[in-house]
């Protein structure tokens, strides 16, 4: 019995793999039908589940995705790309201008404002933050939608005792968003530091991105320095891996 479950799972193996060197080939391009589970049993003469197997490697993989009714299919990648220095310069939001206009690159993107609220302050963010625990904060929660696909997911956590009244407590902060409204409160963002992980997603993170099944998010957490060191924002980011290509271009 050992010896027949190792079999199929070699099977399987090799099924997957010669579908990832076709992918890879250009035999099947992005957007493309694959081979659905009847064909690859007819082609390699193996049972279904051993043909749903590798068609679930692939998917763990983030190579391709299940449409319901439809087949599997090749993941499309267009990737957004994401230019951590160049998007936060004082050139664009001291314009007017949004930080992610630059990476929309034409394509269709839509903000959406999940919330605006005054919460306590979680006690990791209070900390960056130099709030006292429990001190009040502004959280705005944002989505961020390009080409009808959810692709990230903002918190921007904002000492209330700096904020309150202004309009970045409002569902819109105006042009160059909520820095140049910093700017005019006098606590202009002159630093920013990014730190950048990776996981798999929650299932509300899963469900809010609608990531496809092995689909792991990029955690990213900016915090925003004024003159002097103060902390002005710190932005919680959560972003669709399969979806951004990180680029950090900077002199030596």
């Amino acid at each position: 019995m050992g010896s027949q479950g190792a079999g199929r799972e070699l099977k399987y193996q090799r099924i997957a793999t010669e579908l990832k060197a076709a992918i890879e080939a250009g035999e099947y391009a992005p957007g493309e039908r694959l081979p659905g589970e009847n064909d690859l049993m007819a082609t390699y003469d193996v049972a279904r589940m051993t043909a749903r197997q590798a068609l679930g490697v692939l998917q763990s993989e983030g190579l391709v995705e299940a449409r319901k009714g439809a087949g599997v299919f090749v993941r499309e990648f267009r990737p957004i790309r994401r230019r951590g220095v160049q998007r936060l310069s004082h050139l664009t939001w001291g314009e007017g201008r949004s930080i992610w206009e630059g990476e929309a690159e034409g394509r269709d993107l839509v903000v959406e404002l999940l919330s605006v609220a005054e919460e306590e302050a979680p006690e990791g963010i209070a900390g960056v933050l130099g709030v006292a625990p429990g001190a009040r904060v502004y959280v705005r929660r944002r989505r961020f939608v390009l080409d009808g696909k959810p692709v990230l997911l903002a918190s921007s956590y904002l000492d209330a005792e700096l904020v309150a009244g202004t309009a970045i407590v409002q569902a819109d902060t105006g042009p160059g968003g909520i820095y140049a409204r910093l700017e005019e409160l006098g606590v202009k963002p002159v630093h920013f530091r990014e730190e950048v992980r990776s996981r798999m997603p929650s299932a509300a993170e899963a469900g809010d991105l609608g990531l496809a099944s092995g689909t792991p998010v990029v955690l990213v957490c900016r915090t925003a320095f004024a003159e002097g060191g103060r902390v002005v924002e710190v932005n919680d980011m959560v972003l669709d891996a399969s979806a951004y290509v990180l680029e950090y271009d900077f002199d030596a």
